[in-house]
């Protein structure tokens, strides 16, 4: 018996988070009510309630359920700085994070909630904290596995590996929010053409494309 009641429990907010999706794609986060879903998720607000205690946690829960695997190839994996080629794993990270984009119909939904439908008003400062606290992890990371493949190939960087990273962050994130905004052209393509660029510009080429360089 105390089996089914878990269960239940996870089937009740599995349909939350489903509603949520639906109905803050539909009318925008700011004008949807927890009533709104709990309606569209055939439940009652109390049975909502019980599993999120405001409209922040219920965004926030449906981010992670889909965007942690994506957050985990953008802002590499925790072994990617101690490599033995941190260059090799960012371009996977990236093609993984990329392709899940590109591929998969709710991560793509998710995305497009969290970046164009979404106001950071007090309401919801749980959600830009959220936003802060991911985009921070990614840049050190990115800060990390950076430093790391220049000391490994004796790499001089001409500005502060800071920089490079943050640059690296908003350059893949404007470009994500691109082709949500419009994507006609290849995602995963363009991105992996890009890193490429960039890592050639900054001294730290692929190794199979090293030695093309005049």
């Amino acid at each position: 018996m105390a089996r089914r009641t878990k269960e239940d429990a996870q089937a009740t907010r599995t349909a939350l988070l489903d509603a949520a999706e639906r109905v803050f794609q539909l009318r925008g986060v700011s004008r949807t009510s927890l009533s709104d879903i709990a309606q569209a998720a055939g439940v009652t607000r109390g049975a909502l309630y019980w599993h999120f205690k405001d409209k922040a946690a219920l965004f926030n829960a449906m981010m992670e359920r889909v965007t942690l695997p994506l957050e985990g190839g953008l802002c590499l994996s925790g072994a990617a700085a101690a490599a033995a080629d941190p260059v090799a794993e960012m371009r996977q990270g990236l093609v993984h994070a990329l392709r899940q984009i590109a591929r998969d119909e709710q991560t793509r939904r998710v995305l497009e909630i969290a970046t164009m439908m979404v106001e950071h008003i007090e309401e919801l400062s749980a959600v830009r904290e959220r936003h802060l606290q991911a985009q921070r992890e990614h840049v050190e990371r990115l800060r990390t596995t950076l430093e790391e493949a220049s000391r490994q190939r004796g790499v001089r960087f001409q500005v502060p590996v800071q920089q490079l990273a943050q640059g690296l962050h908003a350059m893949m994130h404007g470009l994500i929010f691109s082709w949500l905004l419009e994507p006609d052209f290849d995602l995963e393509t363009t991105g992996l053409n890009i890193l490429d660029t960039f890592l050639h510009g900054i001294g730290l080429p692929p190794l199979g494309t090293a030695h093309n360089q005049g």
